[in-house]
């Protein structure tokens, strides 16, 4: 995953001032929590020398309800300057963290990319759309703001849309059935319509998945109606209804169902693409001294790390691998065996470049298994 905007938070000067925390509002009784919570990180910050002005502005912005529903957190990095970075988190930090250092902490914030998951929903029916864009950093689609302008709603303008139904003798017969045609003439134009400004959408903001739902047959007319580049994102969800599905429990839990499918596809095919790259000694390197120097040539395309075994040194490689415009992967504890906890997929190979497949590095078991 790249992370282009963290480069300017990088770059600020220190000490830096983080504090990731559980914003998680469900009821009254929750947001005391976080105040609590709060207050005891900006005890342990002031302690550490923080400047009083600066935490009163961090407060009022890690107290401030965020309209968002669900389990979430935030990340605040700032310095003496001010904030320099403010993120919603799509889920909860593993760890609260509360820290003045030199440098960032970025770990609480990275172990979070597998859950940065960008989607457009599609609510349709047969006079056109309702769209909605979830980005990583809003998670929440029914609160998230409306980034998409006068692209929110999708009306196709084709308004014969309800077909008789009526019988009739033979005299009637040929103007019914102009009509009942020129009504799916209307559905399949409005249906146009909407993939129209899908395909804008999803060229513009690259979402990862492009959830559709609402009415059977205009789901079906706009399916026939999208390019190659959407369908492959395409992902239908049952139950519902154009304006309403967002209210409905049992839609927004098919939501989150269908999400954790893709984050867990995702996981799967990073971690196979990992071992097979290290299983015939290709692209990729494992081990911190061997990432570090490939850091250093700049031949890291990903950083990839598994969460609880991250190795001493980690905040200093993921900061590298963000500097060098390489992307950054955490992988769930289980899903791949990564030599001392991390690894990278690389750009190229030459003979200067560690050689450390997993054939080479058998009998050392601290590597094998990603022991620190």
């Amino acid at each position: 995953m790249k992370l282009p905007w963290l480069i300017p938070a990088l770059e600020a000067d220190g000490p830096y001032l983080s504090v990731y925390l559980d914003t998680t509002r469900t009821d009254q009784r929750a947001a005391d929590e976080l105040a609590t919570r709060w207050a005891q990180q900006r005890g342990t910050l002031r302690g550490a020398g923080a400047p009083d002005a600066l935490l009163a502005e961090v407060e009022e912005t890690v107290l401030a309800p965020t309209r968002i529903g669900g389990r979430h957190g935030r990340a605040v990095l700032a310095t003496e300057g001010g904030i320099v970075l403010d993120r919603v988190l799509p889920a909860p930090p593993l760890q609260e963290c509360a820290a003045w250092s030199d440098r960032p902490v970025l770990l609480p914030l990275l172990q979070l990319t597998p859950y940065a998951v960008s989607q457009l929903l599609i609510e349709v029916d047969r006079s056109g759309a309702d769209l909605h864009l979830r980005a990583p950093e809003n998670p929440s689609i029914p609160q998230s703001e409306n980034v998409l302008d006068g692209e929110a709603q999708v009306d196709g303008g084709h308004d014969e849309l309800h077909k008789t139904g009526r019988g009739g003798g033979s005299q009637h017969g040929w103007r019914s059935d102009n009509f009942e045609a020129r009504v799916e003439d209307s559905w399949e134009r409005n249906a146009e319509a909407v993939a129209q400004s899908v395909q804008r959408l999803v060229a513009r903001h690259r979402p990862q998945m492009v959830l559709a739902t609402g009415d059977v047959r205009a789901l079906s007319l706009l399916k026939d109606e999208l390019g190659p580049d959407v369908l492959p994102l395409l992902r239908e969800i049952p139950g519902g209804t154009r304006g309403q599905s967002l209210d409905r429990p049992t839609f927004r839990e098919s939501v989150r169902e269908a999400t954790r499918e893709h984050i867990d596809a995702r996981q799967r095919e990073l971690a196979d693409r990992f071992a097979e790259e290290q299983g015939r000694g290709g692209t990729s390197v494992a081990g911190v001294d061997e990432v570090r120097q490939a850091l250093e040539r700049g031949q890291v395309e990903e950083l990839i790390f598994v969460t609880g075994q991250e190795p001493a040194g980690i905040e200093e490689l993921l900061a590298a691998a963000i500097r060098t415009d390489a992307g950054v992967s955490a992988l769930a504890d289980g899903v791949a065996t990564v030599p001392e906890g991390v690894g990278a997929l690389l750009r190229w190979r030459d003979g200067a470049t560690p050689s450390n497949s997993v054939g080479s590095m058998t009998g050392d078991s601290r590597r094998d298994h990603g022991a620190v």
